[in-house]
């Protein structure tokens, strides 16, 4: 069995978080804390509604598929494995199936490495990225958005670690891991930067292939801190009970940062995702997925096509 198998069965034998499910949507009684992590998820559902399911290209009507792209790569609540080490579940797949009822479209979700998953939008071998993906600038140059949640990052230590992160000077000298290319990591680069004119220490940074890996480096003391998405961690330090969150900050650090479904540049189909997350935001069940997966706080009030982004490197 896989290493990432064994540290995902340990988090799920010890989940405690996660408000139940709606009473049609309740996982059963012998699931850990009450989070359904089997294949069987029983999702929130919409209906369709014929006048945005109008606004899919007629390519991907006529297939009559919504082929999403998600990591799947092991980050609860996000986009993670079921206990049968196969099927992708979390909140990010959840959405994904609303969109889909809205749109009369099956869903297609497809596992990908966060690299695949935005060559494989730009080459339309998926007609959009469901994965945490938070919008920038450079970003918009190759991509279309509409967004559905905030976009908060955390630092996560150790119970016994005493330290608070509040801003740049605060991570001066530690040891930090955090994955590669993200936006997590342009902000902890702009502090290091930040905090060497300033005379501090430098940040040493750690980088893993997987969120599991992290966590090992964490709890062995190799790094003092990981840096990442506020669901993952906010999920662990409540199944886990060894580790605590210290600080948190939007995505976009100073700037407000929102998460989105990804399409390929002007292929015509954000619109038709932004209607129908604007639906589904309205009629509740947006909500309702939100509150599964503990993650109410992150919820917007409106989808939008392309706003503001985080700034250019």
């Amino acid at each position: 069995m896989r290493l990432r198998t064994l540290v995902l069965a340990s988090v799920f034998a010890l989940a405690a978080c996660g408000s139940p499910e709606a009473a049609t949507n309740a996982p059963a009684a012998d699931q850990p804390g009450g989070v359904n992590i089997t294949a069987n998820q029983n999702r929130v559902r919409a209906q369709k509604v014929d006048a945005i399911a109008a606004l899919v290209p007629a390519d991907i009507r006529t297939r009559g598929t919504l082929v999403v792209g998600t990591t799947g790569n092991g980050t609860p609540p996000l986009s993670f494995r079921a206990d049968d080490d196969k099927t992708v579940i979390g909140v990010e797949p959840d959405l994904a199936q609303l969109v889909a009822d809205v749109l009369g479209l099956k869903l297609d979700l497809q596992a990908s490495s966060w690299e695949n998953l935005f060559l494989s939008v730009e080459n339309r071998q998926f007609d959009a990225g469901f994965s945490n993906i938070t919008v920038t600038e450079e970003r918009k140059d190759k991509y279309d958005f509409a967004t559905y949640r905030k976009d908060t990052i955390a630092f996560e230590v150790k119970n016994e670690k005493n330290v608070a992160v509040k801003e740049a000077k605060d991570i001066a000298g530690l040891t930090v891991g955090v994955g590669a290319g993200t936006n997590q990591e342009q902000i902890l680069l702009r502090w290091d930067q930040q905090n060497k004119s300033a005379g501090l220490a430098p940040v040493k940074f750690q980088y893993y292939q997987a969120t599991s890996d992290y966590y090992l480096a964490l709890q062995s003391g190799r790094i003092d801190a990981y840096v990442g998405p506020n669901p993952t961690s906010a999920y662990h330090v409540a199944v886990e009970g060894k580790t605590k969150i210290v600080g948190t900050v939007s995505g976009g650090g100073t700037i407000p940062a929102d998460i989105a479904a990804m399409t390929k540049k002007d292929d015509g189909l954000v619109k038709a995702l932004q209607q129908a997350l604007d639906t589904v935001i309205k009629n509740g069940q947006y909500a309702e997925v939100l509150k599964r997966w503990n993650l109410a706080s992150e919820a917007l009030p409106a989808s939008e096509v392309n706003p503001q982004g985080l700034p250019r490197k």
